[in-house]
């Protein structure tokens, strides 16, 4: 596995739409691998191939962390969570309703959160890292998830759904946080946002 440059708001490659995977062969399976290390690495809940600068609609989610919100959002109290990447091929929303808005954050805008309002409830079709079509109803985080992550393959950044001066904030703050990068050699943050 090798660890990915998380390109930042801005890069021209987050703006655009990213092409339909036609095959399923090793070089997706890599890419799918080397982008879930990424986002570990990274802390993130998802992300997709166009913030590690490929133009495909490849998305990979740690449904393991889904799983752990669930589970304490109804009360349990799960053991820590586990990683488990899910792998997203090709998705599309079937099916969408009700509302919610939550604070988003970003890989590909580190520094910054602001409320983004998205479907509460969505029925999902996406092709598996196994080749299989699937297909799945989410509500909550899994839902805001899958809509944040489809946005970036249509080449819609979370700060694109907010007001022109809040987007403004957060592209001065992506910028600070690649300039301190620089200053303080943080050498996890280097090796994800550096200059290569």
């Amino acid at each position: 596995m090798t660890l990915l440059k998380i390109k930042t708001a801005g890069d021209a490659v987050l703006k655009k739409k990213a092409r339909p995977v036609a095959a399923i062969d090793d070089s997706i399976k890599k890419l799918a691998s080397d982008m879930a290390e990424t986002m570990q690495t990274a802390g993130g809940l998802g992300i997709a191939a166009p913030q590690v600068g490929v133009s495909l609609r490849v998305i990979v989610i740690d449904f393991g962390y889904l799983d752990f919100e669930k589970a304490e959002s109804a009360g349990e109290k799960p053991a820590e969570p586990e990683f488990r990447p899910v792998t997203i091929i090709n998705p599309e929303i079937l099916d969408k309703s009700g509302v919610s808005s939550i604070s988003e954050g970003c890989l590909s805008v580190p520094g910054y959160r602001a409320p983004v309002e998205r479907a509460s409830h969505i029925k999902v079709r996406f092709t598996g890292i196994d080749g299989k079509e699937r297909i799945i109803e989410a509500e909550g985080l899994t839902a805001i998830a899958f809509q944040h992550e489809i946005d970036h393959i249509d080449g819609i950044l979370f700060i694109d759904r907010i007001s022109t001066l809040k987007r403004g904030i957060a592209v001065k703050k992506v910028k600070k946080f690649l300039e301190d990068i620089e200053e303080d050699g943080d050498k996890v943050e280097n090796a994800l946002y550096g200059k290569s």
